[in-house]
C-alpha cells in the first residue's frame, strides 16, 4: 500500500487525532473491487422472489448440477440452498461465488 505523502495532521494536547489526506488518495485506498449486481438478477430476487445463489445461477444460465460440480456439493444441498431462506456459511459461499466467477459479496443478501 503507498502511503501519502501530503498528509496534513490535526492534534490536540499535542498528539495526533486526525489525519487528512486528498480525497484523490483517499479513493486510491479504498478496495478497487466493486459489489455489482445486474439489474435482471435484482428483478429475481424482488419479482421472483429468489435468493442470490439461485437469481445469479439463473441469470447465468447454469444448471444445478453444473455448479454443484464445481463447488464440490450435492445438487440436492445446492437445491435446498437455494429454496430456503437460512443464511449461508461463509466457506459455502465462498465455493458457491468461486463456482459461478463470482465474488462473495454478489452472493450476501
Amino acid at each position: 500500500m503507498k502511503i501519502p505523502t501530503n498528509i496534513q495532521y490535526i492534534e490536540q494536547d499535542g498528539k495526533p487525532v486526525f489525519a487528512v489526506i486528498p480525497y484523490d488518495e483517499y479513493i486510491k485506498l479504498l478496495p478497487s473491487e466493486d459489489v455489482t449486481i445486474p439489474h435482471e438478477v435484482v428483478g429475481l430476487v424482488i419479482k421472483k422472489g429468489m435468493n442470490l445463489v439461485k437469481a445469479w445461477r439463473t441469470y447465468l444460465g447454469i444448471t444445478q448440477s453444473e455448479i454443484a460440480k464445481k463447488a464440490g456439493i450435492t445438487q440436492a444441498a445446492l437445491s435446498q440452498m437455494e429454496n430456503t431462506e437460512n443464511t449461508l456459511r461463509t466457506a459455502t459461499l465462498e465455493k458457491l461465488a468461486k463456482a459461478m466467477g463470482l465474488s462473495v459479496d454478489q452472493l450476501k443478501d
